[in-house]
């Protein structure tokens, strides 16, 4: 089971510019939505943007079995 805190603080790691929102929509500790706002997304493509929040969560990726993803710049939130 993951708390949304360590998805937050592992992304925070990767992304210290960024604004950080990571929700268990299930209750159940392994489906989460996670949003991040961060200018190192500017000039990715959205499947570069994905794998950048993966790698951050590679230690945590095993205990997921569900994460809906929001990468975005602060122009485009």
């Amino acid at each position: 089971m993951v708390d949304p805190e360590a998805i937050r603080q592992e992304l925070a790691q990767v992304f210290p510019d960024g604004q950080i929102r990571a929700e268990d929509y299930t209750g159940e500790g392994d489906h989460f939505s996670v949003s991040v706002v961060s200018e190192a997304f500017s000039g990715k493509s959205l499947v570069e943007r994905h794998q950048m929040v993966y790698r951050a969560l590679a230690g945590l990726m095993p205990q997921i079995h569900a994460l809906q993803l929001k990468t975005v710049t602060s122009t485009e939130s």
